[in-house]
């Protein structure tokens, strides 16, 4: 076996064979859904039941929430999917937080973290969701972070492993202000954990806010996305952003860092391509974390870019 073909199994990569002209041509396999947190008219437990009902009425099928949103139904999670079938909806996952453990970094937190999100996850699977997706929490260490990494694979992997056992993929997300959030912090979290236990949420938001193009991860990564974040940053920006984000961010409509489809910052036909070309299966969820109007405007420009600009169906 050659060098480079090793190293392509190694990535998990399949090599595909063409059984026709229009099947080598590719085609993704692409899910959409919705989180509905969207400040400041969808955000918080308060605010989920008009979530739910506006996404719906725009023309969503499949949401994505949080634990704090949804914990009224830890012990009924029947009435929480009757309320989605009341208005055409299903549940694609539901993220971590809230009172759960989350700290990632610390080793004596393992054992709840693991615990919690364990949880989490039997309360997902009996609604037939596939993955997990999750923000990771604990405090980043000063210099070197080779310590981190190592604790957080650990933690990463063991939930992962967890996870696969029941036929579910564990995804981490890579968010601004946390201890995943940086090319150094992606590069050594996916080359220290199992490709077949761990795979990677893309926020093409954060990531591009974090210094990194959303196109190179989507070449290199490839076969660890299950799920991308969509949400647009400035024209500007496009390919990483090369300054440094200073004060608060992303906190009004004033000082927002993250738009509507369309803004221009992100290559969004160049991520499809790549996906279309290696047949890639998986979520697009359409998240903004602030608007300037109201949530329900901003989520139905962004079904008519994905409908119009990338011929997706919502």
């Amino acid at each position: 076996m050659t060098s480079s073909r090793r190293k392509f199994l190694a990535a998990g990569l399949a090599p595909v064979v063409c059984g026709s002209r229009a099947f080598c041509a590719g085609k993704s396999n692409i899910t959409v859904g919705i989180t509905v947190d969207t400040r400041p008219d969808w955000n918080g437990a308060a605010n989920f039941m008009r979530a739910i009902d506006e996404a719906a009425a725009v023309g969503y099928h499949w949401v994505e929430t949080f634990w704090p949103y949804v914990e009224r139904w830890k012990d009924n999670p029947g009435g929480l999917k009757d309320e989605l079938d009341k208005r055409n909806l299903k549940l694609e996952t539901v993220s971590n937080g809230g009172g759960m453990h989350t700290d990632f970094v610390d080793p004596a937190q393992r054992d709840p973290v693991i615990a919690d999100h364990m949880r989490l996850v039997n309360f997902i699977k009996w609604f037939g969701c596939d993955h997990l997706k999750i923000n990771v929490g604990g405090k980043r260490a000063p210099g070197d972070r080779a310590g981190d990494y190592r604790e957080m694979a650990i933690t990463f992997n063991e939930i992962g492993k967890r996870m696969a056992d029941l036929g579910m993929k564990f995804g981490i997300h890579a968010h601004l202000g946390s201890a995943f959030q940086t090319r150094a912090d992606v590069e050594a979290i996916m080359e220290r954990t199992d490709p077949k236990a761990v795979y990677f949420v893309l926020d093409t938001g954060h990531v591009t806010m974090a210094g990194m193009d959303p196109v190179w991860l989507t070449r290199t990564y490839l076969a660890r996305i299950i799920e991308y974040h969509i949400k647009d940053v400035a024209a500007e920006n496009r390919g990483g952003f090369k300054g440094e984000l200073k004060g608060p961010q992303n906190t009004s409509a004033q000082n927002r860092i993250f738009f509507e489809l369309g803004k221009g910052g992100v290559d969004f036909h160049a991520i499809k391509k790549i996906l279309d070309d290696n047949n890639w299966k998986g979520w697009w969820t359409v998240e903004l974390d602030r608007t300037g109007t109201s949530a329900k405007q901003s989520c139905t420009i962004a079904k008519k870019y994905l409908e119009g600009a990338l011929k997706l169906k919502v």
